[in-house]
């Protein structure tokens, strides 16, 4: 099928309500398929991993962002950015290290859990949303940044935010390239 040349390419979206459901009966099947919570969370994490690393040329493509030069702005586009395109919220941003290699989003709305009341007893230690830690570590892969991404609290385990630590794990290039 052929498109006539003047009309452009429609850009379908699903619905948010539709793919949080649909992420809510993911995570339910994964807890069905696997005993230990680990075992989800991991299974969650690859992936979120694998989303990621496909993820990332579509970032690039639709922001038309330029070269971040330091962890800080590397954050701060994730934040400002990437969440604010494929979630709808803009978490803040705070640096936990003096070697300015450690940073938390914290997100005071989580759209992942918007149908979700609180885990179950025996699910403690699941991490609900750990699908975005998997596509934040493998987007950052694909563009040569090596970071550890872990949930550090979540409101569905009964704390006050939910922040996503990331540790970005190579010190930063300060070599300047001479022409």
């Amino acid at each position: 099928m052929s498109r006539s040349p003047g009309r452009k390419q429609e850009n379908h979206k699903i619905s948010r309500e539709l793919f949080v459901l649909t992420y809510g009966a993911l995570v339910a099947q994964l807890c069905k398929d696997y005993e230990k919570d680990e075992d989800v969370n991991a299974c969650l994490d690859r992936m979120g991993y694998s989303i990621g690393i496909r993820l990332i040329d579509d970032f690039l493509a639709r922001s038309a962002v330029k070269k971040c030069r330091s962890y800080s702005e590397t954050a701060d586009m994730i934040a400002q950015v990437a969440f604010k395109m494929y979630l709808g919220v803009t978490p803040s941003v705070s640096c936990s290290s003096a070697m300015g290699n450690e940073f938390s989003l914290i997100l005071d709305k989580n759209p992942l859990v918007d149908f979700v009341e609180e885990l179950p007893a025996e699910r403690a230690s699941l991490c609900y949303c750990n699908l975005l830690c998997g596509v934040i570590r493998g987007a950052l892969e694909m563009v040569h940044l090596a970071a550890e991404v872990t949930f550090l609290q979540d409101r569905l385990k009964g704390d006050a935010v939910t922040e996503i630590g990331i540790t970005f794990l190579r010190k930063p290039e300060d070599k300047k390239h001479r022409r």
